[in-house]
């Protein structure tokens, strides 16, 4: 299968999953802020591992997650029906820290900005 397809594919997924995590899953779990950052199908179409980055404390970063695992019926079904494809992959979340990572990586080099203008003056 060619690769701009399974790309388009991905994309198409990507944005149908963040619409329906923001606007169809009504679980009282689901309370830090939820974003999909990556989908990968492959290439047969069965699976998509789907990254999901979830920003709030610890607890609800937690709670938000099991709720998103418990609600992946829910989220195939519906990307059944938005995505026409010959097979609905299954979706398997995976947590993605990327964003806090690099938020941690900013402070530091801040930190450091900040250490080496002090020692100049």
């Amino acid at each position: 299968m060619a690769k701009y397809r399974l790309g388009r594919i991905n994309e198409e997924i990507k944005k149908e999953l963040s619409n329906i995590i923001r606007d169809e899953i009504s679980d009282p779990r689901l309370t830090a802020m939820v974003s999909v950052t990556k989908v990968d199908v492959t290439n047969d179409l069965r699976y998509a591992k789907v990254f999901v980055s979830i920003f709030g404390n610890e607890d609800s970063e937690k709670q938000s997650f099991e709720a998103l695992k418990s609600s992946v019926g829910f989220m195939r079904r519906e990307i059944g029906h938005r995505v026409k494809l010959r097979y609905t992959p299954e979706l398997i979340l995976e947590l993605d820290n990327s964003i806090e990572h690099g938020m941690h990586i900013n402070d530091l080099l801040a930190n450091l900005k900040g250490n080496n203008y002090d020692a100049d003056k």
